[in-house]
């Protein structure tokens, strides 16, 4: 605060009287009278103007006082101005201070509202503010579909290399699912059918605090949280867990988890198991997301596998029947041949005919028929493989009255044709017996003439082959069934396609007539051409191919799928055929490159937020620009400090984050005894010996990069001078960050006490 002072009005009143006094002398000098009072009195009689001059050092004086006083408010006010541009700059400092530590919500104080300084640092602040947050989401919302992308591709992987095992591919999932979403417990239940048609779950891997579990456990369909996500086929996800929960419902174990989440395996609305997760954490909705298609991935690789298992199966079992049947037809043929030539041989030795029938009675079902159809014979395996106890039951009848209904339409005219003396039948033969059952047969009808060569009656033989007829149907059934789910398409060894079924017309858009005769690898995709070639060689070498093949529909559409190539070999152990079975993955495969594109998109947005991030550069440096005035003032405060803390009789060390030295002041040099140069760019270890450092938490937080230093806290520590002398020192230590750098400065204060 200005001190006032009258020096001025002091200076004017002097001034006034030493001009009175000049004028007095003037003036005894002129009238040539003696300079004294008495001529003073004199000069004011001879000129009256005299006394108007008298009061010329009070009017000075009062001008003086009156600029005094004008130039001490002007004084004030370039004070106050200065005050005010200080404080202003001050707070401008500190604003930008903040905003370098990412502090936004500072408020920069005492600038007025039409400043534009001020309104260009708080629109700065704003949009640095609205930037970090956006920035935020952003990582957030990239760090999350990163998690996502990266473990559908892991899992993808998982899947397909464990698409043979399905225990170990559970065991696989569950482990790495629980791991990957930081759960606490898992564990994997597929769906399962008995013979009798009962569904159920059984556990087939279980994992909890990274320990594989036994897994052993069958839940009922219906059952529990389990049973009724099976049955409403959607996720349950539970947050208010009972104490009991584990006990009760679940196949886990007996810790209390904070959320439960419980997903079905389900793929073209088909059930295949559950996956079931706890976790201490609740779950976020995008962990969710990603476990139901991981579930979903899952259920695909679930049903291709069992299907292909199963195809597997049917395929052993039908060339093992196959192989059967063509031994029973082989024998029914040598049988026949050896009947054929039995009945020749008793036309001309009538005197065996009569053992050659007990022969076949005892071997074949016999039974004989007048030309109208009439039974007039059947022997004891005809009664009893038609479940009836004597002849009397069936002598008589008609044979219409052994075939079913609906095979009438082709057994009539067959019969028909026989009466009339034409060729014999031999094939299969469906007959029904007392309770209405099939009965089926390796049969023949054969006309027994008479001498002059019209037909006496018709002579049937017959073996029965009704379990293998039923095994049969069965595979037939199994086969047709397949054909309805999955794609299937028959080859020649060549390659070359005999017949398909309407699956992979539909999918490729092509009909039969286009396919049919081609060759398969007329529809693989060229840039897997050569791959295939190896895949077909050694496929025909008897080493089945399991896994993607891409093929060119029609337009040259690109479709996916996921099957099995598998020689079948003939009786000789040669290939006769190469059956294809596989899944149209289309949009699967769709869904995979998609991802693949919006990772492109997520790199073309950081692209865009980089140039975002130029513009605002560019806004910064006119508000730099606009700033640069107030830095130099700031530089010269911070040159300022730094002789100040060199001055300071208290030793300073200032370190940075890794613990180098930066910063040694003239009494840190004289109580360590070490130049500064020497000092600088060192270790701060140097200053402290090792069983201080070891022994010292407050020394060891201070010296060991990485660890949290004890801010704020007067500390008495020992500190080694260059002569290996130890010292007692008071410690302070206090932090500073810029941007994202730590620095730590060290005040410390010698309390040796010397003795005299």
């Amino acid at each position: 605060m200005l001190k006032r002072s009258y020096k001025y009005t002091i200076w004017g009143l002097v001034s006034g009287i030493f001009f009175i006094t000049i004028l007095w002398f003037a003036g005894s000098i002129i009238n040539n009278i003696p300079f004294s009072l008495t001529s003073f009195a004199y000069l004011h009689n001879i000129y009256p103007i005299f006394w108007y001059i008298d009061l010329l050092p009070l009017i000075m004086g009062l001008l003086a006082f009156i600029i005094e006083k004008e130039n001490f408010n002007f004084e004030i006010l370039l004070e106050e101005n200065l005050k005010h541009e200080t404080q202003k700059s001050q707070n401008v400092l500190d604003f930008v201070n903040n905003l370098i530590q990412d502090n936004f919500d500072f408020e920069i104080e005492d600038l007025n509202n039409g400043d534009k300084l001020s309104g260009a640092l708080v629109e700065l602040r704003n949009k640095l503010k609205q930037n970090k947050a956006e920035e935020i989401i952003r990582r957030k919302e990239d760090d999350q579909r990163n998690w996502i992308s990266e473990g559908l591709a892991k899992f993808s992987e998982l899947l397909r290399r464990n698409n043979n095992d399905l225990k170990q591919m559970s065991y696989e999932i569950i482990i790495e699912l629980v791991k990957y979403i930081g759960a606490n417990q898992g564990g994997v239940f597929l769906l399962e059918e008995s013979k009798s048609g009962e569904r159920y779950f059984m556990q087939t891997a279980a994992y909890a605090y990274d320990r594989k579990k036994f897994a052993n456990k069958r839940i009922e369909w219906g059952e529990g949280l389990i049973g009724t996500c099976a049955l409403e086929r959607k996720s349950i996800y539970l947050t208010e867990v009972p104490d009991s929960y584990l006990n009760i419902t679940s196949g886990l174990g007996k810790a209390n988890p904070r959320s439960v989440l419980i997903v079905p395996l389900q793929f073209n609305n088909e059930i295949h198991g559950i996956i079931e997760l706890a976790s201490f954490e609740k779950f976020e909705k995008f962990e969710i997301e990603f476990v139901e298609r991981i579930a979903e991935s899952t259920a695909s690789t679930l049903a291709s596998v069992k299907i292909n298992l199963r195809t597997a199966d049917l395929l052993k079992e039908s060339r093992e029947q196959a192989e059967i049947l063509a031994a029973q037809e082989e024998q029914m043929r040598q049988n026949m041949e050896e009947l054929q030539a039995t009945q020749e041989e008793a036309a001309r030795q009538s005197e065996k005919f009569i053992s050659f029938t007990n022969s076949v009675n005892h071997t074949l079902i016999r039974a004989e028929y007048l030309v109208d159809g009439t039974l007039i014979y059947a022997n004891t395996k005809f009664l009893n493989k038609l479940g009836y106890a004597s002849n009397l039951e069936v002598e008589g009848k008609h044979i219409s009255m052994f075939i079913n209904k609906k095979d009438c339409e082709w057994f009539e005219p067959l019969w028909e044709e026989l009466a009339n003396g034409g060729k014999h039948f031999e094939g299969y033969m469906k007959h029904v017996t007392k309770l209405g059952q099939d009965l089926w047969t390796m049969a023949t009808y054969t006309c027994v003439r008479k001498e002059d060569g019209n037909v006496e009656k018709i002579l049937f033989l017959a073996i029965d082959t009704t379990e293998q007829k039923k095994q049969s149907l069965d595979y037939e059934g199994q086969i047709d069934a397949l054909n309805r789910s999955s794609i299937k398409v028959e080859l020649q060894p060549e390659g070359r396609i005999m017949s398909i079924n309407a699956l992979l017309t539909e999918s490729l858009g092509y009909t039969d007539h286009e396919m049919v005769g081609k060759k398969m690898i007329d529809f693989i995709h060229k840039e897997d051409l050569d791959n295939f070639k190896a895949i077909w060689k050694n496929v025909l070498g008897g080493q089945p191919f399991m896994g993607q093949i891409r093929k060119v529909g029609k337009n040259n559409e690109v479709k996916w799928f996921r099957g099995t190539y598998t020689a079948v070999m003939d009786m000789y152990g040669d290939v006769s055929k190469v059956i294809f079975i596989a899944n149209d993955i289309t949009k699967k495969k769709q869904m995979e490159i998609e991802a693949s594109r919006q990772n492109e998109q997520l790199k073309e947005q950081e692209e865009k937020l980089r140039l975002a991030g130029v513009e605002l550069s560019l806004k910064l440096k006119e508000a730099k620009e606009e700033m640069r005035m107030q830095f130099k003032e700031i530089e010269r405060i911070k040159v300022r400090n730094e002789l100040t803390l060199e001055g300071a009789l208290d030793a300073i060390i200032t370190i940075n984050e890794v613990g180098t030295i930066e910063f040694f002041n003239k009494a840190a040099e004289m109580l360590w005894g070490i130049d500064r140069k020497d000092a600088i760019g060192q270790n701060v270890s140097i200053l402290f010996d090792n069983e201080t450092i070891e022994n010292d938490e407050f020394v060891a937080s201070y010296v060991k990069p990485g660890t949290d230093k004890i801010v704020g806290v007067r500390k008495e520590v020992q500190i080694k001078t260059r002569e290996g002398e130890q010292k007692p020192v008071l410690f302070l230590i206090s932090m500073a960050k810029v941007d994202n750098s730590y620095a730590y400065t060290a005040f410390i204060q010698n309390i040796e006490v010397e003795l005299f």
